[in-house]
């Protein structure tokens, strides 16, 4: 039985003395949480969140990397990097960064493998627009996403690594898919894992990253193939963060 994972995604929010409040109610009630706890954070405050949560049971984490090992890349966070603040994780192909920062399949391929390389496991996001869903088109988008980075891993490497759901039509928008669509995607990208290696269908956590709050979180977690959420607005307020980590039956 795979443990459930809560990560929070900070998105561009905080600022010193949010943060340090944040993290204290966090560590105050972490364990309440029926899963393990991790909150990804804007690249320049690892350091402070760092000091703040050592020693506390949740973990740190990044919310991008470089698909470059090093050199003359102005701006670039590399996985050696993220590695020193003590970063256990790292967001790969958020939305936001494919829509926003035109990031491909195949850059965000390069990034998994460079926060492998460096012992970080990369969260890789993927997920179909309200576009695509209404045309049929989410098996055929999924398996187009996961083909990208899965055909460049070993299957060994695959067991290393967390698959986060995001139907793209319900990040910030306050819809949420139901249980039983969420379970469908996270369903096929279990197939997926399992045809690349048996054994990485059976330890590689799937993350819903549609919206998950208190009020849903409960349907949502009660699925089978739902091992946990990548949460973005809820995790900026502990008390609601935690009611989701408490949600697990």
């Amino acid at each position: 039985m795979r443990r459930k994972l809560f990560v929070g995604n900070w998105k561009m929010h905080g600022s010193l003395v949010a943060n340090g409040s944040l993290l204290r109610d966090l560590k105050a009630a972490a364990w309440e949480a029926q899963g393990d706890l991790a909150v990804c954070v804007p690249a320049c405050y690892l350091a402070q969140c760092s000091e703040i949560l050592i020693r506390s049971g949740i973990a740190l984490g990044a919310q991008d990397v470089s698909s470059h090992t090093t050199g003359a890349y102005t701006g670039e966070v590399s996985a050696r990097m993220l590695q020193d603040f003590g970063c256990k994780y790292v967001i790969v192909g958020h939305s936001e960064r494919r829509e926003y920062h035109g990031e491909t399949d195949e850059e965000i391929a390069h990034k998994a493998q460079r926060a492998m390389a460096a012992g970080l496991t990369p969260i890789v996001c993927v997920g179909e627009t309200l576009a695509e869903r209404e045309a049929g088109r989410t098996r055929e988008v999924i398996n187009m996403q996961m083909d990208a980075f899965l055909s460049v891993l070993e299957p060994e490497e695959t067991n290393d690594l967390i698959v986060a759901y995001e139907p793209i039509w319900a990040i910030g928008t306050g819809m949420t898919a139901t249980p039983e669509m969420a379970q469908e995607v996270h369903a096929m990208l279990r197939e997926k894992l399992v045809e690349k290696s048996a054994e990485a269908g059976e330890l590689v956590h799937i993350l819903y990253g549609g919206s998950m709050r208190p009020k849903n979180a409960r349907e949502l977690l009660q699925m089978p193939d739902i091992d946990g959420g990548l949460i973005g607005g809820a995790s900026l307020i502990a008390a609601d963060f935690l009611a989701i980590a408490k949600s697990v039956l």
